[in-house]
């Protein structure tokens, strides 16, 4: 068995499509064909059975991809060691992060990094709350910004980053729009424009709400933070958005007021997975974040 066959066999299983696979590696279809015909010879089984134009796994082939896989990501890792064993400054940090963080924080964190590790690569990956832990305890990230910080979940562990409040936002032309501070409560009559489900963010604001006696009358759903800021300027409703969102500045913009009574916030952490060593670049970039973000509290 060649790793080669290894390498076209999930690619073929994740492309459903030999010929879309032998594209995207670069390959000859031929090739790919030959590859997997022969990884069947030799294992004895059918691992791909026809569907119409696509290919569907068979139950056996299903079994053989998820070891497939495993040993591939193994091999991945042994050669980044490698490298970084060579030097260290020329790895990849492979991080996920949700919407709400890739506007501000994530720049300003990597351009930092790099401004000290210049020849060290990223390889970034934006998914909801669910998919980054998913991602860090199958080993596809090395670290995830989570927010909020999971602390109920044994298979990852890691560090608060930090914590922000969350401010009102609210159309130019409310009736509050000119107050400094309020209570929750004076927006229970209000349209809300809330994430959809699925984003961290939709619970907080909710269960502030309810803290604050009421349930919020869901008028418009968004799933970036962009949207539910633009929804909110054109008087489509009211809604919560943390401090970092907000410095993003645009054509059309909220008004935002802090809020009293209760307050709103959310931590920001760092995740790993519990039982892994993390690769050197990876542990490089995981002690620059925690003195970044002690300093910047401190300021």
């Amino acid at each position: 068995m060649e790793l080669r066959q290894l390498y076209y066999f999930v690619k073929v299983a994740q492309k459903e499509h030999v010929t879309q696979a032998a594209e995207e590696m670069h390959v000859a279809q031929s090739a790919v064909s030959r590859q997997i015909h022969q990884l069947e010879e030799e294992l004895g089984v059918k691992l791909f059975l026809q569907k119409g134009r696509n290919l569907q796994l068979t139950p056996v082939g299903q079994l053989f991809l998820k070891r497939a896989e495993a040993i591939l990501k193994e091999l991945e890792k042994a050669v980044q060691e490698i490298q970084e064993f060579i030097d260290p400054e020329l790895g990849e940090i492979r991080i996920g992060f949700p919407h709400s963080l890739g506007i501000h924080l994530i720049p300003s964190v990597v351009a930092a990094f790099r401004k000290l590790h210049p020849n060290v690569k990223f390889r970034f990956k934006q998914g909801m709350y669910p998919s980054l832990i998913r991602d860090v305890i199958n080993g596809e990230i090395d670290l995830a910004f989570i927010s909020p910080y999971p602390e109920k979940c044994e298979q990852v562990t890691g560090e608060i980053l930090l914590t922000e409040e969350l401010a009102a936002i609210l159309p130019p032309n409310h009736r509050l729009a000119n107050e400094e501070e309020i209570h929750l409560s004076e927006l229970k009559d209000d349209t809300f424009v809330l994430f959809s489900q699925g984003y961290s963010l939709r619970p907080i604001v909710w269960d502030a709400c309810v803290q604050a006696g009421f349930s919020p009358s869901i008028g418009f759903e968004g799933e970036e933070t962009d949207t539910i800021r633009g929804l909110v300027a054109a008087g489509m409703g009211v809604s919560l958005l943390p401090e970092m969102a907000l410095r993003h500045t645009s054509e059309l913009q909220p008004v935002s007021v802090r809020i009293a009574e209760p307050k709103v916030t959310r931590t920001v952490g760092l995740i790993r997975r519990v039982d892994e060593k993390l690769p050197r670049v990876a542990e490089t970039f995981q002690r620059f974040l925690l003195e970044y973000f002690k300093d910047h509290t401190r300021k």
